[in-house]
């Protein structure tokens, strides 16, 4: 035992994680007495425990004080932010022994690649796609906060499906530094390292299906990663010019970044040269619509998620509003889509979803068939038929087959 009780440091100071043995090191936590979880983390430089908690799982990670300390702030920082992260909980640090214990909250209904990946062929693919899109997606995001990774890869990154597309998340700060703005210089390293670790990350999932026809196909894809980094950050920072009279394009400049996730916080119109006008855009992060369904609904959802929820909301007000033949405000439809269509296909859901899975994405899941479907058939199957068809097909998402009940 330490001779001296660590510096300890909790957001959430409840009585049973004040009581927990901060001063042993993790790997003596004792397992008669403590709730720990196996699960699958992939290769780690440090011990990483989960722990059942009555406030939920978290994660434990002892790392050497120094880095545990600056994982812990850059964290906090991407809370405050709103960037994809996860949520840090604590640190206890040890300076005797020179060791800390990082503490986060597990990110519920999230995914290692390899997992992800598992439901589809190794090779190219639309998944494969959807999680390049993400890795560059999170990298961008980071930048424009002011945070430069340093070991950006596969293996330090958690996926959520989001709707139709997939969201990345940082789970892994060790080597990430904050500042009030990045160089191109650091940007350009940071992307380079993501591309490498990308491709190595794609290569060893060849590898593990003996595939080695893929590895020319793994780095390809890697490279693309680069692409579409620059693709969007070149989006989000172009300085667009326009009409005088062309007011219409700043219209659709807004709706094109809302479109893409983001919400926008200025627009800066200057004089342009021959009478034109200079438009910038600040925008904020990537949760336009996931702001827009918790505003009227009360609902919290992923970005892709959320799009997905409010396109059947305004579809099913529209029904509404013809079946009625009167305008109808949209708090009224969402109350009313609430009650009348998304609750009750949640409680048919209920018994397939279980309690630790992501209910939001089973619905999105339903509408994604009941589009397939509708495509299929050539006319609208309904919302009904489609659950049926989604609960016999048994093809759940992975976050859901194997979630985590805590009560177990």
């Amino acid at each position: 035992m330490s001779a001296t009780f660590p510096r300890v440091r909790l957001r959430e100071p409840s009585p049973e994680l004040l009581e927990l043995p901060w001063e042993l090191p993790l790997e003596d936590w004792p397992s008669s007495t403590l709730h720990f979880r196996e699960l699958n983390v992939g290769p780690s430089r440090h011990l990483v425990r989960f722990l059942v908690t009555d406030g939920g799982l978290i994660a434990l990670k002892e790392e050497p004080v120094e880095i545990a300390e600056r994982e812990y702030e850059v964290l906090r920082h991407l809370e405050e932010a709103g960037l994809p992260a996860v949520t840090p909980m604590g640190v206890s640090a040890d300076p005797d022994r020179g060791t800390a214990i990082l503490v986060t909250r597990y990110l519920p209904n999230s995914l290692q690649y390899r997992r992800l990946l598992s439901r589809v062929p190794p090779g190219p693919g639309y998944l494969r796609d959807q999680l390049l899109d993400a890795m560059a997606g999170l990298l961008v995001e980071l930048h424009r906060g002011g945070v430069y990774w340093g070991d950006c890869s596969l293996a330090n990154t958690l996926f959520r499906r989001d709707g139709n597309k997939v969201q990345a998340f940082l789970v892994d700060a060790e080597t990430s530094e904050l500042h009030p703005g990045l160089s191109d210089g650091q940007r350009a390293h940071d992307l380079e390292v993501l591309v490498e670790n990308v491709a190595f990350g794609l290569a060893d999932l060849a590898a593990m299906h003996d595939r080695d026809d893929l590895m020319d196909d793994a780095l390809a894809a890697a490279e693309s990663v680069c692409d579409r980094y620059k693709a969007l950050w070149e989006e989000l920072h172009v300085e667009v010019e326009v009409g005088a009279d062309e007011r219409f394009a700043i219209a659709a400049r807004v709706r094109r970044l809302n479109e893409l996730g983001f919400a926008v916080n200025e627009i800066e119109l200057e004089p342009g040269d021959a009478g034109r006008i200079r438009m910038r855009v600040c925008v904020t992060n990537r949760r336009f619509h996931a702001g827009e369904l918790e505003r009227i609904t009360g609902l919290e959802a992923l970005e892709g998620q959320a799009r997905l929820l409010l396109n059947d909301l305004h579809e099913y007000g529209a029904w509404l509003e013809r079946s009625e033949h009167r305008p109808l405000p949209i708090e009224e439809m969402a109350t009313r889509w609430l009650s009348e269509v998304y609750e009750p296909a949640l409680a048919r859901l209920a018994r397939l979803i279980g309690p630790g899975g992501d209910a939001v994405q089973a619905y999105c899941d339903v509408l994604e068939t009941k589009w397939l479907g509708s495509e299929k058939a050539r006319r609208d199957i309904g919302l009904q038929a489609a659950i049926d068809a989604y609960v016999a097909s048994g093809s759940v998402g992975p976050e859901i087959s194997g979630s985590i009940s805590l009560s177990a």
